[in-house]
């Protein structure tokens, strides 16, 4: 007996790169607290960052940038003219499929121009709400101006 071990021996499988790189394992070591990990923004791609605009127009804008909102002369026409067909803006945006938010938007003049969302308006309440013809009822379709 004395050519044979007496302990135990235990064989464990050799782990590779792949395994130590898995996500179990990368787990496991950061709860063990022997490696940090830190996630690498936009690592192993292959875009090229380009700059949109200038550096020196950028440096040169002075001016506070803000977006355009609808003219208060809209706001005005829609609002006079959902009244005048006695509807609150929550039945408004029922009818044009949008929520009674987006009604109020552009009633106090917040909102960003959606042409869509303005010729729906311009359809259900069959005034123009824009242009030289503002305030003015529509036409019916198929038939030209006298």
């Amino acid at each position: 007996m004395s050519d044979w071990q007496t302990q135990p021996t235990v064989l464990t499988k050799r782990s590779t790169a792949k395994d130590r790189r898995s996500t179990s394992a990368v787990n496991k070591a950061s709860r063990s607290g022997n490696v940090d990990v830190d996630k690498k923004y936009g690592a192993g791609g292959n875009q090229q960052r380009t700059c949109q605009k200038n550096t020196a127009n950028l440096d040169r804008e002075t001016e506070e940038l803000k977006h355009e909102t609808v003219s208060k002369d809209f706001s005005q026409h829609l609002r006079e003219a959902r009244t005048a067909k006695g509807w609150t803006q929550k039945d408004m945006a029922q009818k044009i499929n949008e929520k009674p938010q987006v009604i109020q938007e552009y009633e106090q003049g917040k909102a960003l121009p959606n042409n869509q969302v303005q010729s729906k308006m311009e359809r259900v309440l069959g005034v123009h709400l824009r242009g030289k013809d503002a305030g003015k009822p529509l036409q019916p379709r198929g038939k030209k101006k006298t």
